[in-house]
C-alpha cells in the first residue's frame, strides 16, 4: 500500500470547514466501518455533502475487522465470526502521523484516507483513524481492530481515539474547521479536545466559543444505548478532562451523550416524534429537529434510476423533484419493480436455496435484531399467518439482519425466526438471509413489495430503511413511531399498524398484533392480488410524497441553514 502526504492547500473545490465526527460511517460494503443504521446515515449525509457540494469530510475509526460476519449454525443460531474481508484497496494511507496521550502513554495516531467524489468532480475526504502503528504498545495498537469490540472500557478508550485523535489529525493535516459536528455521544470528547485547544482564560467566554464550534445529533431514546462512564475512569484515561466544569458530572459519572450537548450551541433530534422523546429526557437543553433522510442515488436500485433519468431528469441534483414521479408510466413503474424482485429471489435461491416466486406477495422486515425493534412480530401468531394466506392470497416473507454479539434477546429473537421458517416450511415460505450489509440491503430493500417496521414506541428515533424502501416505490406497513408518525399518508405510502395513540400497557403487544393482521388480511394483500393498479399507485405515490422528502439532501439544507449557519 502506498502512502501519501497531504499537502497543507488544499482542493481548490473543497476546503472543508465542517468535520462530521461518527464512531460509524457506512461507506461501502467491504469497507467495515457501520455497523447498521447510525453508519449508513452517516455516510448517506456524506455523499449527499459530495453532490451538494458540502465543505465537509468525515472522521471515523478503521475498524479494519469490522463489527462481525455473521453466521447462522444448523440450529438457526447466529454466530459472530472475524470480518476479515476489508478492501484497502479504496483506500490511501497518509503518511502524517499524530499522538494523544491514554493514561500515562503516547499512542500514535495515523489515517486512511477514503474520497467520496461528485458526479461533478467534488471531493468529500473521509479520514478512518488507525491506532496500529509501529511503536504502540499491543493493547493500544489494536483499538482500531474491531467497531464495538471489547468492554466499556475498551469503548471508552475508542471514543478517546476517534474525538481527541480525530481533532489532531485534523490538525496535523491542516483542516481549519469552523464546526465539528457529533453524530451520536461516541464523537464528543472532539468538544473536549476543542475546549482544551482554546487559549481564552475565562472559563464562560471559553465554553462559548466551543458551542459556537460544535453541532450534536442524538439518535436514540433508549436510555441504555447512550455511553456513561464512570468519572474515575475517564480521568484515568485522560488527566486533562475538565472535571471542574459546573453541570458536565452527576453522580461521579460522565454522560458521553451530555458532554456534547453540554459543549454544543446547536443540538438536534432525528424526527418529530423522537423530539418529543428527547426533550422530555434531556429537559434542561434547546433541543431542535432535522428529520433524517437518505442518499437516493445510494438507494434507488438501478431500474429506478434509470426510470427517474427518463421521466424526471434532474433529479439528481434535487431530489424533490422527485414529487413528479406521477409522470412515470405504472407500467413502467412495475416492469421495474418485477426486475428489482427478480433480482433478490435470484439472491435468495443463492444464499439460502429457497424458491421464492415473483407472483407472490413479499414483505420484507431487516434491520438491527434487537427487542424493541421486535424482529419476530409478524410470526407472533403464526396459525393466523396462515389463514390469512389461505383466505386472500399466498404470502413470501424476507427477514435479514444482525443482532449484537452480547445481546442475549436480539440472538434469541434470530433464532426463532429461524426455528419458524424451519418449522413451517411445507406451509409458508419465510426465509432468513445471513450476512446483512448494504449491499445485501440494496437487493431485499428494492425487491420487496411491503416493508414492515413494528418498533415499540415511542423507542424508534427515526429509523430510515422505510425511506429506502421508498426510493424503489416500496410501501411500509409500520408503527406510528419514528419517521413513520411525518410519512404515513393514509392509502397513498402504505399503512398504520394500531393507532397513532400510543396509550397502551407496557409489554402487551396484541392489540397491535391484531392490528397489523387485519389490515394484511383485509386491504393489503387483497389489494396487492385483486386490484394492481390500485397498488401501482401507491407504490408511484410513495415516491411522490416519501422519497421526494425523507432524503439527505433536504436534511442536509437544514442543517446548512439551521446548524453550520452557511449557504448553500
Amino acid at each position: 500500500m502506498s502512502e501519501i502526504k497531504i499537502s497543507k492547500k488544499k482542493t481548490k473545490n473543497n476546503k472543508p470547514s465542517i468535520a462530521y465526527f461518527s464512531m460509524e460511517i457506512g461507506l461501502e460494503s467491504d469497507i467495515k466501518t457501520y455497523a447498521g443504521g447510525l453508519g449508513v446515515l452517516a455516510g448517506d449525509i456524506l455523499f449527499s455533502a459530495a453532490s451538494l457540494k458540502v465543505p465537509m469530510l468525515g472522521v471515523t475509526l478503521l475498524s479494519k475487522y469490522g463489527y462481525f460476519k455473521q453466521k447462522i449454525n444448523k440450529k438457526g443460531e447466529q454466530e459472530e465470526h472475524l470480518d476479515n474481508d476489508y478492501n484497502f484497496s479504496k483506500l490511501k494511507k497518509i503518511k502524517a502521523v499524530t499522538n494523544i496521550k491514554l493514561g500515562k502513554d503516547e499512542v500514535k495516531i495515523r489515517a486512511w484516507l477514503y474520497e467520496i467524489k461528485s458526479s461533478e468532480g467534488f471531493i468529500v475526504p473521509v479520514y478512518l483513524l488507525d491506532t496500529d502503528v509501529e511503536g504502540n504498545k499491543k493493547e493500544h495498537r489494536i483499538l482500531t481492530n474491531n467497531l464495538y469490540g471489547g468492554g466499556k472500557d475498551w469503548r471508552l478508550l475508542q471514543e478517546v481515539i476517534l474525538g481527541r485523535g480525530g481533532y489532531e489529525v485534523l490538525k496535523k493535516l491542516g483542516h481549519k474547521i469552523k464546526k465539528f459536528h457529533i453524530n451520536e455521544g461516541h464523537g464528543s470528547f472532539v468538544a473536549i479536545a476543542k475546549f482544551l485547544d482554546i487559549k481564552e482564560k475565562i472559563i464562560r467566554k471559553k465554553i462559548k466559543l466551543v458551542k459556537e464550534a460544535c453541532v450534536f445529533t442524538t439518535h436514540t431514546p433508549v436510555k441504555e444505548a447512550h455511553d456513561v462512564f464512570k468519572l474515575e475512569k475517564v480521568m484515568a484515561c485522560q488527566e486533562d478532562f475538565p472535571s471542574y466544569l459546573p453541570n458536565l458530572i452527576k453522580n461521579k459519572k460522565v454522560n458521553m451523550t451530555e458532554v456534547g450537548m453540554y459543549f454544543s450551541g446547536y443540538i438536534n433530534s432525528v424526527a418529530i416524534s423522537h423530539n418529543k422523546v428527547t426533550k422530555k429526557m434531556f429537559p434542561e437543553y434547546k433541543i431542535s429537529n432535522v428529520t433524517n433522510g437518505v442518499n437516493v442515488e445510494t438507494w434507488a436500485s438501478l431500474n429506478f434510476k434509470k426510470l427517474f433519468d427518463k421521466y424526471i431528469p434532474s433529479w439528481r441534483k434535487f431530489n424533490l423533484l422527485l414529487k413528479d414521479a406521477k409522470k412515470i408510466p405504472l407500467d413502467k413503474l412495475w416492469q421495474a419493480h418485477q426486475g428489482n424482485k427478480e433480482k433478490l429471489i435470484s439472491l435468495i435461491k443463492k444464499k439460502t436455496k429457497k424458491d421464492f416466486k415473483e407472483d407472490i406477495f413479499t414483505i420484507g422486515f431487516a434491520r438491527r435484531f434487537t427487542s424493541y425493534k421486535r424482529p419476530s412480530f409478524l410470526l407472533k401468531d403464526i396459525n393466523r399467518l396462515l389463514e390469512i394466506q389461505s383466505k386472500v392470497g399466498k404470502m413470501q416473507i424476507v427477514f435479514a439482519g444482525k443482532a449484537h454479539p452480547q445481546d442475549k434477546e436480539g440472538k434469541a429473537f434470530v433464532l426463532e425466526v429461524n426455528k419458524i421458517a424451519k418449522q413451517y416450511s411445507n406451509k409458508i415460505k419465510i426465509v432468513f438471509i445471513p450476512g446483512y450489509e448494504i449491499d445485501l440491503a440494496k437487493v431485499i430493500i428494492s425487491g420487496v413489495d411491503l416493508w414492515l417496521n413494528n418498533p415499540l414506541p415511542p423507542n424508534e428515533a427515526s429509523g430510515t430503511s422505510g425511506m429506502k424502501a421508498a426510493c424503489n416505490g416500496v410501501p411500509q406497513l409500520s408503527t406510528y413511531d419514528g419517521w413513520w408518525v411525518e410519512g404515513y399518508k393514509k392509502d397513498k405510502t402504505g399503512w398504520l399498524i394500531g393507532n397513532k395513540k400510543k396509550t397502551r400497557n407496557e409489554g402487551s403487544d396484541s392489540a397491535e398484533v391484531d392490528s397489523m393482521y387485519d389490515i394484511l388480511e383485509s386491504t393489503i394483500i387483497p389489494t396487492y392480488y385483486k386490484n394492481l393498479l390500485l397498488w401501482q399507485k401507491i407504490m408511484r405515490s410513495t415516491i411522490s410524497l416519501n422519497a421526494s422528502y425523507f432524503n439527505t439532501q433536504r436534511a442536509l439544507k437544514e442543517y446548512a441553514k439551521k446548524a453550520y449557519l452557511i449557504k448553500l
